[in-house]
Formats: structure tokens, C-alpha cells, sequence
């Protein structure tokens, strides 16, 4: 069921593997690399064709402050912020309750409802884009942050309540029965036992969200159109001048944006692995 450990596949494997990897670590990390080397770039390199050549001058320190001085990312990153916290709660929270009903619950509809959640996760975006787009403008939600979180907590509460569904499965089930046995109500059940096993899945989940929202850009420009609830992904386009791409200041504002989710990450790194590895036991 699982693969055979590296440790323990046969030698060409291993040579295969201590050549392959570093190689493939090298092409996934190039074009942060070149972000990173053009962010420190003068727009005089750009200007003269050296994209890929070494900078002629660091320029770092007047990039990134061009940055926050004739943009608002800033504000940009308060609405990611406002966007990214509130789906987080919602959807995690939301799945907690509907994976313990699912996983603990047995009746006629549980794998029709079941389906229903896994289901959503395979509908492309692009189908949605229209009707999402027509819905929200009917309920007053279009361009405002409220909207923004609305329409993505629904989303992933499908996928949320897959991974939380099948944790609780992995769980003991005579913790439960022996709750019930002693005349415990089902909601004391939920929140005094089954909720505190549940901490290492809530925060790798919570990882999770808080990178697939951050990093949203198709619903940022889909449904917003405002400065005033626009996520960094979309206004970082506004680091561009008129007439001429500051690719220089784009890559530093990139640099700055992707800075929430690697740190929450390295924080949160223990509790991600614990509940990944947790939950994967059983499914």
C-alpha cells in the first residue's frame, strides 16, 4: 500500500535517487530564484536586456522600499489578511462539525453526503466563475471582502471535511462508545474529546487553507475589483506603471507576499507533519 522505502529499494534505486533529487530540487527552485535575483535588480538591467545575468548594482534596499512607498500593498495584505483568517475559521470549523458527523454517525444518506463533499472538490473553477460571479452580485456581495470569504469558506468546507473525516475514523472508536455509556451528551463528546485529538489535523489543515487562500488569484480578480478589498495576488499588478512593466518592483512585492504562508508554515511545521501523518492511518 505504501512505497517501499528508499533505504531499503535496491541500489540503482538509490543512486538513481541521491542524482535525480537534487536535480529536481534545482528546477523547482529556479524561478524563485530568479524572483528573488530579480527583486534585487536595478530597472536599469531590465532596461538593457540582463535578465538573467548577474545585477550590476544590489538594488534590494530601494526596490523593496518603492515598494511599500508608491504602492498600497500594505493595505493589500490587511485585506489578504481579513480574507485568509476568517475562511480558515469557518472552514476548519465547519468540518470539524460535519467530518465527526460523517465519520461517527452511521444512516441511510452518510456516503450520499459524503460524495456530495468530495464531489465539489472536482468541479473546475472555471465552470463556476459565471454563476459565482451573477450570485453574488443578487446578494450585494460583489467586490467586498465579505463576499470574498463567504464564497470561499463553501468551497473548501468540501475538501476540509474530507481530511477531517477520515481523522476522525482513524481515531479510537471505544473513546466514543464509552462516553456514551456513561450517559455523556453527544456535543460534550465533540468538544471534550474528540475535539482535543483533533488539534495536530487542525493545524495542518489550517496550514493548508491559509496557503490555498493566501494564494489565491482567480477568484481575487473575479470578485473583486476595488482597492479596497483587493487581495495582494491582484494588486500586485498595480506595481506596474503605465507604459512599462517594473518587473524589478513586481518581484519584490511577490517576495513580500509569499511571506505569511512560508512563515506560518516554519511554525506551524511539527503540527503539519503530526496531523498529515496522523490522519493518513486510515481512510
Amino acid at each position: 500500500m505504501f512505497p517501499t522505502p528508499v533505504q531499503k529499494a535496491a541500489p540503482w534505486v538509490r543512486h538513481a535517487y541521491t542524482i535525480i533529487l537534487p536535480i529536481a530540487l534545482i528546477l523547482w527552485l529556479l524561478p524563485l530564484i530568479g524572483v528573488a535575483i530579480t527583486s534585487v535588480r536595478p530597472s536599469t538591467d531590465l532596461a538593457a536586456g540582463n535578465y538573467f545575468g548577474i545585477p550590476s548594482r544590489f538594488a534590494g534596499i530601494d526596490n523593496y522600499t518603492a515598494v511599500f512607498r508608491d504602492s498600497p500593498i500594505g493595505w493589500y495584505i490587511l485585506n489578504s489578511f481579513k480574507v485568509t483568517i476568517p475562511t480558515v475559521i469557518g472552514a476548519v470549523g465547519l468540518a470539524c462539525l460535519s467530518g465527526f458527523a460523517l465519520a461517527v454517525y452511521r444512516f441511510r444518506a452518510n456516503l450520499l453526503i459524503f460524495f456530495l463533499f468530495v464531489a465539489g472538490n472536482f468541479i473546475p473553477f472555471q465552470i463556476l466563475m459565471v454563476p459565482v460571479r451573477d450570485m453574488t452580485l443578487r446578494a450585494g456581495l460583489y467586490d467586498s471582502i465579505a463576499g470574498l470569504v463567504l464564497f470561499h469558506i463553501a468551497f473548501q468546507t468540501g475538501f476540509c471535511t474530507l481530511f477531517m473525516r477520515n481523522f476522525i475514523t482513524s481515531l479510537p472508536f471505544a473513546l466514543i462508545e464509552s462516553a456514551r455509556v456513561e450517559g455523556v451528551s453527544e456535543w460534550r463528546i465533540f468538544r471534550y474529546i474528540v475535539l482535543p485529538l483533533m488539534r495536530p489535523a487542525i493545524a495542518a489543515l489550517s496550514v493548508l487553507v491559509f496557503t490555498f487562500i493566501w494564494n489565491d488569484y482567480f477568484w481575487a480578480t473575479v470578485l473583486v475589483q476595488g482597492q479596497h478589498a483587493m487581495p495582494v495576488t491582484a494588486g500586485l499588478y498595480s506595481l506596474n506603471g503605465q507604459w512599462i512593466a517594473a518587473w524589478h518592483l513586481v518581484s519584490a512585492g511577490s517576495i513580500v507576499a509569499a511571506m505569511p504562508p512560508v512563515l506560518m508554515f516554519f511554525l506551524m511545521q511539527k503540527h503539519f507533519i503530526a496531523g498529515l501523518t496522523l490522519g493518513a492511518t486510515k481512510g
